[in-house]
């Protein structure tokens, strides 16, 4: 799935996978656990595969069970 060229520095992706990643969704963010994803070893530049992104859209139109959710502390930095 990955094992390709990083656009932004030329190093190799390749797959991890981590314990959690928040991706934002129509202002929103959701958390996907355990989640396989693409992770360029020179730079860190992160990559998703696009069965990743569709869960994503699903969990933000209520179309995908979710698990749990997660209160997150917003604080205005000015």
């Amino acid at each position: 799935m990955y094992d390709f060229a990083c656009e932004h520095c030329q190093g190799m992706v390749r797959e991890r996978m981590v314990a959690r990643e928040a991706l934002r969704h129509k202002g929103s963010f959701v958390v996907l656990e355990d989640v396989p994803i693409g992770v360029c070893e020179k730079c860190g530049a992160r990559y998703f595969d696009a069965s990743v992104v569709r869960r994503v859209a699903e969990i933000g139109r209520g179309t995908c069970p979710v698990e749990k959710t997660v209160e997150v502390p917003v604080v205005r930095f000015a």
